[in-house]
């Protein structure tokens, strides 16, 4: 059978392409790769992999999280507690990385996390 190797992409509605395209690129500083704030779809690069938006009338955000990585976790959460009104705390979770979670303007969760490197005394 056929293995399943890796994401491309993932793709979330939203109910303002203006709003989300100004969260996603100048607050997040993600890279658009294809559309824009007066577009129906657009798409951000995040690495090899792409986050899709999809305008819709509305969206049900159920929930779930995407997890985004970064260099530096304690610098994103510094830069986007200037910018946003909820940015939870910095932790480190016992599976092995430090993260913080945030809402975009339609309520989609996320993670910003990086891994936490594992010192040789704590493999043992």
């Amino acid at each position: 059978m056929t293995e399943i190797t890796s994401i491309s992409a993932v793709t979330i509605q939203v109910t303002s392409m203006s709003r989300s395209f100004h969260f996603y690129h100048s607050i997040l500083g993600l890279k658009l790769a294809y559309g824009g704030e007066n577009a129906t779809f657009s798409s951000f690069e995040i690495g090899d992999k792409y986050l899709n938006l999809q305008l819709a009338t509305r969206c049900e955000t159920r929930w779930g999280r995407i997890i985004l990585h970064c260099s530096d976790v304690d610098d994103m959460h510094r830069d986007l507690k200037r910018q946003l009104d909820d940015v939870g705390e910095p932790q480190d979770g016992p599976w092995g990385e430090r993260y913080f979670h945030i809402k975009d303007p339609d309520g989609h969760e996320f993670s910003i996390a990086k891994p936490i490197k594992k010192s040789k005394t704590s493999l043992r």
